[in-house]
């Protein structure tokens, strides 16, 4: 029976129906064997149940599900672990919005009615993240997905909170933290975002106690003035020595505070050389009330307002209490004018809530001596980072480690098991919930009612995911991980706790490569952001869209649509004069495109023109296997061989074919090991369209269309195998269409498993090793040679304008005998492949007039222009097109030239000025070397 494809390719109609398949056939399962030696296995960054998939998370399944496909082909037992983390503040605020929509708080609910209504949604709505991750194509071992709040999770937060208390390593302690009135919770480093604002720098006056002058210090938060223990200046300001050690009188409080000396606070050359000190609301201050012994005096509740230590100012809002602070040190002439300043602002992530920084008791992980073991495991190799100049913030940040803040002021997470004794006081820490103090022995207990960090519950991930505290088959074949995969922006959140709590608790490192991958941002190099109106929904890009829907999608809810356009094409300015929005790409290309990028840049830019690019390739995948099939239709005979014949029956082209497979074949294995993708990929399309398809098939085509049956097998064969290596090679950066090709294919030629068992599906068939290929130097050689001579003739062709329709003939001249000979042999495909009428090869002689002239390899080409071109208009033309091209090149070169544009456009912007310099330099080159071969015609 003849198997036909249709015409085009549909990734809506394919990508579906196998995904289906894949998961019908259990071929995404991985085994508890116990056998740790042929395990590979990378945990899932989980993703928040919140979330929705983004082009990072698009990043991380292309390049995590590639790696996991090509070891599953390689016949590992591969474990792509998934599971979705709980996402504490996000799902807390997602809900709250809800049930503000019915004119309710949590607080009207209570913690466990909120708690079910929270479990309600995320039974809902919780799944859609994992659902777009499969229409991607990602192919984890879903029948083991897990959620950070489930039983078995839960279970591994509590052992592990429980045990480094016992151990001493967690503690409650009072700390400055970042404090979200709006969220009303502590905040981690990793949800704040900081950024530059305009502002004010007030100036103000504290006296001396003893009356004899002031000293003015400036502050962009007036309201903390109420706080202030102390004002700093440097040591060795000449300005203060005399002064250091006197009491200045507080403005609102009766009472002083001591002018201090401090090198580390305070620079000299800005503003007065005096600084305020507030230790309990800011970071810098609070080390420095440290240092010097000074009071901490918080002066904000909770909910923002000043609290009682505020004096007058108690019970105004924070931002209100400022303008009245202002005012009131403006009436007692304290005030000393106001600038505008431009200031770093920490605000929450997702309610933009300006941060406080608060005094509070919080518990805390002891971080350094766990730190000290992950800083260890690199330096000795036990775990490597990739790449490695990544290695230097891995030292920076944990040599310099703090202690680690766990509680979060929330419901929705694991509460924290510490029960407080309502007789004497007494914390009991335990992993069931007690019946007595653990010292006085009362019941009267209660528990703590923060919650733990989403991170702490993240960092035992690589190992809770299998089955700890218990002892398991899943932990004894799959830890320590293979690798770990991420964004490089959680190299220290995220990364490093796992490392720390992997080794205190599992006793060796969770994973033994760090891969870290750039961020995804706007063609421009911004990163993406709502704000922005720079986002882009990959399903977009996957399914298709309108630009109505994608410029919706880019922008915050309400944006007007004007704006909104405006600002997307900003950002994306190769889709400025688009009107249509997105074509269906297919998951296939989208993840092809992302594969094409380095991953260790730390800006990848989202260039959509270069998503055509790709699906073309995906089209050129359909449309060379559909012209391939007939052509292999005698190998689905029975008993047909469809293995690649001897060598020795093979004509020079069907050796150097397979040679360029098997060079592929190890350029993507070493991409493979070397975590460069893009390699991989740049390998296998240049293999596919430039050397298969736009040579071989072309050389070939005489064979495969004539009668010597012999030679029209073995030909045959080779086609066949070097399509279905191909796809064996694609499949884990383009699953869908390889999959759909492959099982096109006759049975003969697809490959089996590793192991030698029938595979059903390409997704478990062997891999394409360089080993099942022979490299030919000389067969190489040849065809180099003969290629070189037929890009030379079209080159000439299209460089003089002589047209397709031109009967050109063409004359190759070398005093080589075996060059004569090769040309000889292939004079049908070079007179084909340049479409030239006549073709003449002899021994060298003196160079001819008025002719299209080149040297390739000794071998003269040569193309007579008598009758091909008009020499005076095509002259023309070309000092047209010169001018052109100086005056692009005068323009780029002027952009380069500009100071500004270097110093501050994204490296990428500047190099794809230099990379257009560059091309504009050597298009100028070869337009005024034909130039020359135009005139010497024409004379």
């Amino acid at each position: 029976m003849t198997i036909e494809l249709s015409k085009a390719y549909d990734p809506t109609d394919v990508e579906p129906r196998w995904y289906a398949e894949w998961i019908r056939a259990g071929h995404f399962a991985a085994q508890d064997t116990g056998d740790a030696s042929n395990a590979y296995s990378i945990a899932i960054p989980p993703p928040n149940v919140t979330g929705s998939l983004h082009m990072g998370h698009a990043l991380f399944c292309t390049i995590q599900d590639s790696l996991v496909r090509a070891a599953r082909m390689r016949g590992r037992n591969a474990l792509w672990q998934p599971g979705v983390d709980h996402a504490g503040i996000a799902t807390e605020v997602v809900v709250s919005r809800l049930l503000a929509l019915e004119g309710k708080s949590r607080k009207d609910l209570g913690r466990e009615a909120f708690l079910q209504r929270v479990w309600q949604w995320k039974e809902q709505s919780g799944g859609r993240i994992t659902e777009q991750l499969r229409k991607m194509g990602a192919s984890p071992d879903w029948s083991r997905e897990r959620f950070t709040m489930d039983a078995q999770c839960s279970a591994a937060v509590r052992e592990a909170f429980v045990r480094l208390y016992e151990e001493g390593l967690i503690y409650r302690g009072e700390r400055l933290v970042n404090w979200s009135v709006a969220a009303q919770t502590v905040i981690s480093d990793l949800e704040v975002d900081r950024a530059e604002e305009d502002g004010e720098l007030f100036s103000f006056a504290y006296p001396f106690a003893d009356g004899s002058g002031e000293i003015v210090v400036a502050t962009t938060r007036p309201e903390t003035i109420l706080g202030d223990t102390a004002v700093a200046v440097h040591p060795d300001d000449p300005r203060y020595k005399d002064a250091i050690g006197k009491q200045l009188k507080c403005p609102f409080h009766d009472r002083t505070i001591p002018l201090i000396a401090d090198s580390i606070l305070v620079d000299m050359a800005f503003g007065t050389g005096a600084v305020k000190v507030t230790p309990a609301h800011d970071f810098n201050d609070y080390e420095t009330g440290k240092r010097h012994g000074l009071p901490f005096i918080n002066v904000l509740n909770l909910d923002g307002t000043i609290n009682a230590e505020g004096s007058r100012f108690a019970g105004l809002p924070r931002f209100e209490a400022r303008k009245a602070v202002k005012k009131a040190l403006n009436e007692l002439g304290l005030a000393r004018g106001s600038k505008q300043h431009r200031l770093a602002i920490a605000r929450e992530a997702r309610t933009n809530d300006v941060l406080e920084p608060m005094l509070l008791p919080q518990w805390y992980v002891h971080a350094k001596p766990l730190a000290d073991k992950a800083l260890a495991a690199v330096r000795e190799g036990k775990t490597t980072i990739e790449p490695v100049e990544w290695v230097k913030t891995w030292e920076h940040w944990l040599t310099n480690i703090q202690d680690w803040c766990i509680s979060r002021q929330l419901w929705w997470g694991h509460q924290i098991p510490a029960w407080y004794c309502a007789k004497c006081g007494a914390v009991t820490v335990a992993r069931e919930t007690p019946t007595a103090c653990c010292k006085c022995g009362h019941d009267a207990l209660e528990q703590d009612s923060d919650v733990l960090d989403t991170w702490f519950s993240s960092a035992l991930w690589p190992f809770s995911t299998l089955g700890w505290p218990e002892k398991t088959k899943a932990l004894e074949t799959f830890y320590p991980t293979t690798v770990m995969e991420t964004g490089y922006d959680i190299l220290f959140f995220w990364v490093a706790r796992m490392m720390m709590f992997g080794i205190h608790f599992m006793g060796e490192v969770p994973f033994k490569r760090v891969l870290l991958h750039g961020m995804v941002c706007d063609e421009r190099g911004e990163k993406m952001s709502k704000v922005k109106g720079n986002v882009i929904d990959p399903l977009h890009l996957v399914y298709g869209a309108t630009l109505d829907t994608v410029v919706e999608a880019a922008n915050p809810p309400g944006t007007p649509a004007d704006n909104a356009l405006k600002k997307f094409k900003q950002c994306y300015p190769s889709y400025a004069e688009k009107t249509e929005g997105f074509p269906a790409f297919g998951a296939d290309a989208v993840r092809f495109y992302l594969a094409t990028n380095p991953p260790q840049a730390k800006r990848i830019n989202l260039q959509l023109r270069q998503l055509e690019r790709a699906k073309n390739f995906a089209n050129k995948l359909w449309n060379a296997t559909r012209f391939a099939l007939p052509y292999l239709e005698p190998l689905r005979a029975d008993g047909a061989d469809g293995s690649l014949p001897p060598a020795s029956a093979m004509s020079p082209a069907d050796r150097w074919i397979l040679s360029r497979l098997a060079l592929t074949a190890q350029e993507v294995s070493d991409g493979l090991e070397g975590f460069r993708l893009d390699e991989c990929t740049t390998a296998v399309r240049r293999f596919f369209w430039d050397e298969l398809c736009d040579w071989y098939l072309e050389i070939t085509k005489a064979v495969l269309n004539g009668t010597d049956e012999v030679a029209k097998d073995v030909t045959r064969r080779v086609l066949a195998n070097c399509i279905e290596s191909s796809m064996r090679l694609l499949h884990p950066f383009m699953p869908f269409v390889t999959e759909e090709l492959w099982q096109k294919l006759p049975d003969a030629v697809r490959s089996k498993r590793r192991d030698g068992r029938p595979a059903e599906h390409l997704c478990v068939a062997s891999f394409a090793e360089a080993s099942e290929f022979a490299r030919d130097e000389a067969a190489e050689r040849e065809i180099a040679f003969v290629q070189g001579v037929i890009t030379a003739a079209r080159n000439i062709r299209g460089e003089l304008g002589i047209k397709p329709k031109d009967a050109m003939t063409l004359i190759l001249r070398t005093d080589d005998a075996a060059q004569r000979a090769l040309l000889d042999r292939y004079e049908a495909q070079v007179k084909s492949l340049t479409i030239a009428h006549g073709l003449t090869v002899e021994a060298h002689g003196p160079k001819p007039k008025g002719v299209g002239y080149a040297v390739v390899d000794g071998a003269e080409v040569i193309v007579p222009l008598a009758g091909l071109i008009d020499p005076k208009a095509e002259a023309a033309r070309l000092e047209k097109e010169i001018a052109k091209g100086k005056k692009d090149l005068e323009k780029c070169s002027k952009v380069l030239s500009n100071e500004n544009f270097i110093a501050r456009a994204a490296p990428e912007a500047v190099q794809s000025a230099r990379d257009e310099q560059a091309a504009l330099v050597a298009r100028l080159s070869k337009l005024e070397e034909a130039l020359v071969v135009v005139r010497d015609a024409e004379s």
